[in-house]
């Protein structure tokens, strides 16, 4: 009895396993897109926000050494207008342990163009160079603004 019991439980599992893969859609990528339909009174633009690191391996950025590096190299770049906020960042290291570290926020609104892109990577490789930084975070999206 527990013989037959088994062979049909093997039978049932198996005609499942074979009737489920024949039912089963198969899986696909599928394109993402986004469609930004700004309006009349406004206009498709960039959002761009950079985290700068503040801990450097001798000491840390000061705030004069910020302020220089904004003026001498961000605006220079994006006259038109920035944000700036601290911050407290957190990360795990490559050895595994959770590091903070005291940071400024950056927020740039600007076009989508190549030049606009550049001018990004340049702030981020001064700084990288000025205070012996491994990174800075980069994120971007597309935004409306008000025209």
């Amino acid at each position: 009895m527990r013989a037959w019991m088994f062979t049909a439980g093997t039978l049932l599992f198996a005609a499942g396993v074979l009737t489920g893969g024949r039912w089963q859609t198969p899986v696909r990528a599928q394109a993402f897109s986004v469609v930004m339909e700004c309006g009349t009174s406004s206009a498709s633009q960039v959002r761009t926000t950079l985290y700068f690191g503040l801990a450097r391996p001798k000491g840390s950025v000061s705030e004069l050494e910020w302020q220089i590096f904004l003026r001498d190299e961000v605006t220079k770049r994006f006259p038109d207008g920035l944000t700036v906020w601290e911050a407290e960042g957190q990360w795990r290291t490559p050895a595994g342990s959770i590091d903070h570290e005291q940071s400024k926020v950056l927020l740039l609104v600007h076009a989508d163009t190549a030049a606009a892109r550049q001018a990004v990577l340049s702030v981020i490789e001064a700084y990288r160079k000025a205070f012996d930084q491994q990174s800075v975070l980069w994120e971007s999206a597309r935004v409306c603004v008000a025209a």
